[in-house]
């Protein structure tokens, strides 16, 4: 039952996030850019499992995730501002998503392995 509501709660907001960025583009991708996917997930996260350490360790992953995600946007924007069309673009913004979010990960094992 927790997690049809989980599923419906979720699909509520995306629903109404989207809705919102059909009348007004701008202001849903500043809602879209809110982080309710994560304070989402945090609240189910201390709902069920009520565990500082694992709250911990996923804000660290959101903070990991987050500059590669701002690279997919970035690469997305650009790609259609230059007409590319939607699929390429996002297909652009997956890869450089995919590359960046490689190479902080090799950075980071680096850096561990200094200290």
């Amino acid at each position: 039952m927790q997690l049809i509501v989980k599923i419906l709660f979720s699909a509520i907001i995306i629903g109404v996030v989207t809705e919102m960025a059909k009348r007004f583009p701008t202001y849903g991708g500043i809602i879209a850019a809110l982080p309710l996917v994560s304070l989402l997930s945090l609240m189910w996260l201390w709902i069920e499992k009520n565990d500082t350490e694992v709250m911990s360790e996923f804000t660290l992953g959101v903070l990991l995730g987050l500059p590669s995600t701002i690279v997919l946007l970035a690469i997305i924007f650009f790609s259609l501002k230059s007409a590319f069309s939607f699929s390429v673009s996002i297909l652009f913004g997956v890869f450089g998503w995919a590359v960046f979010l490689g190479v902080q990960f090799v950075l980071l094992n680096l850096w561990k392995n200094i200290n």
